[in-house]
């Protein structure tokens, strides 16, 4: 049994038990405003690993305005934040809201471990141009648990020296993957130990959030949402594992990709030596730092066809745990987070994602192209949708990196390959 099946088992024996405060009554609808509801401290749990430079300027700009009741922010290993919270529910020791990878959500909220916040929610304006990524899973049964925290979306970085050094033009990347393959073939032709593409071969998680687009930019769909639901539907998957075998048999990659595991990934682009990569928007500073005199470009992840293009939503959502004493002061801080001078001031000033497509285009992001660049992402983005994105996607040991490795360094039958991760998919699902 999972750690995550764990928890949910504790969250709803704990709900069971839980006598909602007054002020987190369902149907109450506090009118939401951007100041609190009451005073004295907010405890609020984000994971570590996450963008803590975005969340730590937040939880100052909040607590800049609404000094009567600051957020007193505290960071959980990411690997300990599903027992945390369980132990907590089940304790009744809760912070007052908290931050979570948007990719459990969906788990969390069939346990019932957190709080609806659908009447509250109702009726704000601000909510129709949220990450559509983000309101996809923070949504279960049609009722609303969260709004966004912050946004990482995935698209293809270039290197245009490169792209110039290969006598490509550096200001049209490449439209669909048969494109881009002509492309990296030009870039490692030059030779030395420049490649012309990335390919991280021992990271579920950064495949998912590089290739999976390209598999449903090519029509494709990937994870098994639930028990019966069929997994790794399309032609796409196959013509995106197939793309891939042919790059690296071709010498696109670097050897050393084979090994990347996560912990290299971010890195790679700025090295000056990869051609194209799929990588997130928090790429662009660091690329930057590492190699200040390199100019690159940032376009959306193509399909196989000229056209199609798709991207990963990945981030944190900001939830409120069952137990939490004060809910309403934790939706008013999503009020805060969603509100345009924070969208602007906060958010965009520090060239990060805002959370809102209609804010895309401010003073700030107009100053910095690349920024707007990656932003249309968001258009195109998705987030999948399943109660076990580990098991199935995310886990070193699980049914999509191992369909992934024999795909890209063996000579299996591809589909025999795709096969056999359908079936481990649909048996993850069917415990679900």
């Amino acid at each position: 049994m999972s750690l995550l099946t764990v928890a949910a088992m504790i969250g709803v024996a704990g709900c069971s038990q839980e006598a909602e405060s007054p002020e987190s009554t369902a149907g109450q609808n506090v009118a939401a405003t951007t100041s609190c509801a009451s005073s004295g401290e907010l405890t609020m749990w984000e994971r570590s690993g996450g963008n803590k430079e975005m969340v730590d300027m937040l939880v100052a700009a909040w607590n800049a305005k609404n000094p009567d009741c600051p957020v007193k922010l505290t960071y959980i290993p990411h690997t300990e934040m599903v027992g945390k919270i369980a132990q907590g529910i089940a304790s009744g020791q809760v912070p007052d809201l908290m931050g979570m990878d948007l990719i459990y959500a969906p788990q969390f909220e069939k346990a019932g471990q957190l709080v609806d916040l659908t009447d509250r929610l109702n009726g704000w304006s601000e909510l129709s141009t949220a990450s559509k990524g983000h309101m996809t899973v923070a949504t279960f049964e049609e009722r609303l648990y969260g709004v966004p925290l912050y946004a990482d979306v995935s698209a293809l970085f270039y290197n245009k020296d490169l792209f110039q050094r290969a006598g490509l033009d550096p200001d049209k990347p490449p439209a669909s993957l048969p494109e881009l393959r002509t492309y990296a073939d030009k870039i490692t032709a030059l030779g030395g130990d420049v490649k012309g593409y990335y390919l991280p071969g021992n990271c579920a998680g950064c495949n998912i959030f590089t290739v999976g687009p390209l598999m449903w930019a090519s029509g494709a769909k990937i994870e098994a949402a639930g028990p019966g639901d069929e997994p790794l539907v399309g032609d796409g998957v196959k013509q995106v594992l197939q793309f891939e075998r042919d790059m690296v048999k071709a010498g696109n990659v670097h050897n050393g990709d084979r090994t990347e595991n996560g912990e290299t990934f971010h890195l790679q682009f700025g090295s000056g030596k990869v051609g194209m990569m799929g990588t997130g928007n928090f790429n662009i500073t660091l690329a930057r730092q590492q190699n200040p005199s390199m100019k690159f470009g940032i376009a959306l992840l193509p399909g196989m066809t000229a056209g199609s293009s798709a991207s990963f939503i990945g981030g944190d959502l900001v939830v409120v745990p069952k137990g939490s004493k004060r809910v309403a002061d934790a939706v008013n801080f999503m009020k805060f987070l969603l509100s345009d001078d924070v969208q602007v001031e906060v958010y965009a000033k520090a060239l990060n994602l805002t959370t809102r497509s209609d804010m895309v285009d401010n003073k700030y992001f107009q100053a910095e192209p690349l920024v707007q660049d990656v932003a249309k992402a968001l258009t195109v983005g998705r987030t999948p949708y399943t109660l076990t994105f580990f098991e199935q996607i995310n886990s070193p040991q699980g049914p999509w990196l191992k369909m992934l490795q024999r795909a890209y360094y063996t000579d299996d039958n591809l589909d025999t390959v795709i096969a056999d991760a359908k079936t481990a998919m649909k048996d993850i699902a069917a415990k679900s």
